[in-house]
């Protein structure tokens, strides 16, 4: 059986613009600290993360119910989850050559209802990262996370790396449903993986960056275990991405609003506002959510006015939410790979995860 998961009517709401926020330039990323958060801020350059990173304590896998929140999804029971593939890590010089497994498991009936699991089989029960990527909700597939994937593993975590279902395939919220039923599959059947399902962040690109957002401000109960969620290029809010899209000459900004509508199902905002106000991320910021890092490119086509909102909304909950700015146009895994970058977010989740 796969898990269901069902979206009730949200009442529309209008984003309210936030004040400036403070902009304090260290190295070559640019640091938007909430004022909910007094943390040090996060800088690139003085970074890396040494060794394998182990959680405190042995935790056994519990129950992978997620916790639901009124108006918000209603989980049901996970699925046994069926393994279609299995390949050892090989080669002397291979840092994942000590036993490392990367199983294709389906968590749900269709085809893209897959992740790859990175993991160690022994009895240690390691936090893990779940990995979301991106490609305009309709495009795109976790064989392009394998790189970030394999860094993630070799720093000593469980790794998840997600498809899903894309937007002519569903439409909102089944991409959403699919990030929750995985999440949800791993938690259940942790012990499989070496896997301590109650210390985990998620990371999303672009696209996956609204998933991973979406998932992070999941009603005042967030979701079990969840420590942390990084956006890279995250698409925050789509109701900017369809405005920014209107009357421009950027073809990037004008294929965004095409793609925002077609995940609403092909519906315009002034036609489906409850759909519209679902994906929008900041309207379901609340006391609770994750605390979330977020990286954006000073010149890319998904402006770090997406983060600004979120961040502004957080900081009325107490919710801590740094956001970063890299010099260029890069957006997504290329910005992820610019010197500095993929250290911060390391060295983030690191601080996140016990």
């Amino acid at each position: 059986m796969r898990t269901a998961v069902t979206v009730s009517a949200l009442a529309l709401a209008a984003l309210a613009s936030g004040p400036a926020m403070a902009h304090a330039s260290s190295m070559s990323l640019a640091v938007h600290v909430s004022a909910a958060s007094p943390a040090t801020p996060v800088t690139a350059g003085s970074i890396g993360v040494a060794g394998a990173v182990m959680p405190g304590s042995v935790v056994t896998a519990g129950s992978a119910s997620a916790a639901a929140a009124k108006g918000d999804p209603t989980p049901t029971p996970t699925p046994t989850p069926s393994s279609t593939s299995s390949a050892p890590a090989t080669g002397d010089s291979d840092p994942l050559a000590r036993g490392t497994i990367v199983d294709t498991v389906a968590y749900g009936r269709h085809t893209l209802q897959r992740m790859d699991v990175w993991y160690q089989p022994d009895e240690l029960r390691r936090p893990g990262v779940f990995l979301i990527h991106g490609g305009w909700w309709s495009t795109g597939d976790k064989k392009q996370m394998s790189e970030i994937a394999r860094s993630y593993a070799e720093l000593g975590y469980t790794v998840f790396n997600l498809n899903y279902r894309l937007s002519g395939n569903a439409a909102w919220p089944a991409p959403r449903t699919d990030t929750f039923d995985a999440i949800a599959t791993a938690r259940k059947h942790a012990a499989l993986w070496s896997f301590d399902p109650n210390d985990y962040v998620v990371i999303g690109f672009s696209a996956g960056g609204h998933l991973a957002t979406a998932v992070g401000t999941y009603g005042e109960r967030r979701l079990p275990g969840l420590r942390g969620v990084v956006g890279v290029s995250p698409v925050i809010s789509p109701i900017t991405a369809y405005n920014d899209g209107a009357d421009t000459t950027d073809a990037y900004r004008r294929k965004l609003r095409e793609s925002a509508v077609r995940l609403a199902g092909g519906c315009e905002p002034v036609e489906c506002p409850k759909v519209w106000n679902s994906m929008e991320v900041p309207l379901h910021a609340s006391r609770g959510d994750a605390p979330m890092l977020t990286l954006h490119s000073e010149e890319e086509f998904v402006p770090v006015e997406h983060s600004l909102r979120l961040q502004e909304r957080l900081k009325r909950f107490g919710v801590p939410m740094t956001v970063l700015t890299q010099p260029g146009a890069d957006h997504s895994s290329p910005m992820y790979r610019q010197p500095g970058v993929a250290e911060t977010v390391q060295e983030w989740v690191a601080s996140r995860l016990r």
